[in-house]
């Protein structure tokens, strides 16, 4: 069966999400998130995005100081214990800009499984006393069918498109993950859409003559981007670490206007388009 060659430049990718999107993102914290489509989310000033993500840094932060963001749904957004609170989250929060969806990281999970499988809702056992399930609307209690006890459901995240860094990918859409694979499967099984950028376009052969298999396949993925260094500043396994200078100068931003210059001279050598 012929495939589609799915390569697009970063900018043809991001078009494909149209303002008050569900995003699902992938990585986890500072470790393999898509930043350079978030970035270029950023630049093309889309509007009301409903994010989700079980444990978000610098990506959530990022989108929110750019007032791209409408809610977010997540079981954690803050950097790593060197670097503190994500502060642009947290402000946006607190000024009623960004509704917080709070969530354990486990019951975004069951959200996104539910949606991957198709159905309304999962029950997740161990939400059982919490003041999250009076004030999040993704939450409620249901009559057990057959033990007539109550059990608490989450509410099914359907993600309109997913964005997602890999180690590799081919020019159709197979998909390798090295390393950790956190819940970027998951996402990629519960989408609508996926876009999917890459450090390295490796053969078609790679995945059609090996034993070696995607863990994201072709028919799932809507767009690949060949983006070296694509999830920098943040750290992507068996290629590079977190770059320290990069996220203390974006922490030190205080507004949108200081955002743009970041953006736009955010280019260098070190991380050049390919």
């Amino acid at each position: 069966m012929k495939t589609l060659n799915k390569l697009m430049s970063l900018t043809q990718a991001v078009e494909l999400i149209h303002d008050n999107d569900t995003v699902g993102i992938g990585g986890n914290v500072l470790h393999r998130a898509p930043m350079a489509l978030v970035r270029e989310i950023a630049r093309q000033e889309k509007k009301g995005l409903h994010i989700v993500k079980t444990a978000g840094a610098m990506d959530v932060d990022l989108l929110c100081l750019a007032e791209c963001v409408s809610s977010v749904d997540a079981g954690f957004i803050s950097y790593e214990t060197e670097y503190s609170l994500a502060g642009h989250y947290r402000k946006a929060v607190q000024n009623g800009l960004v509704k917080g969806n709070e969530h354990a990281c486990y019951t975004v999970i069951s959200a996104l499984r539910a949606a991957s499988a198709g159905i309304p809702f999962m029950p997740v056992k161990g939400l059982q006393i919490s003041d999250l399930i009076e004030v999040n609307d993704y939450f409620t209690r249901i009559q057990d069918p057959f033990s007539g006890e109550l059990v608490t459901v989450v509410k099914a995240i359907v993600p309109d498109v997913v964005i997602i860094h890999v180690q590799e990918a081919d020019k159709n859409g197979n998909a390798k993950i090295l390393g950790p694979k956190y819940d970027d499967v998951l996402l990629s099984r519960a989408a609508k859409k996926v876009i999917i950028t890459t450090e390295t376009i490796v053969p078609d052969s790679k995945f059609a003559f090996s034993q070696d298999k995607a863990d994201i396949p072709h028919f799932l993925v809507n767009a690949v981007v060949h983006m070296p260094k694509g999830a920098a500043p943040c750290s992507c396994p068996s290629k590079y670490s977190i770059d320290r200078n990069n996220l203390d100068a974006f922490k030190a931003i205080k507004n949108k206007e200081e955002l743009k210059d970041y953006l736009d001279n955010f280019m260098t050598e070190d991380y050049r388009r390919y």
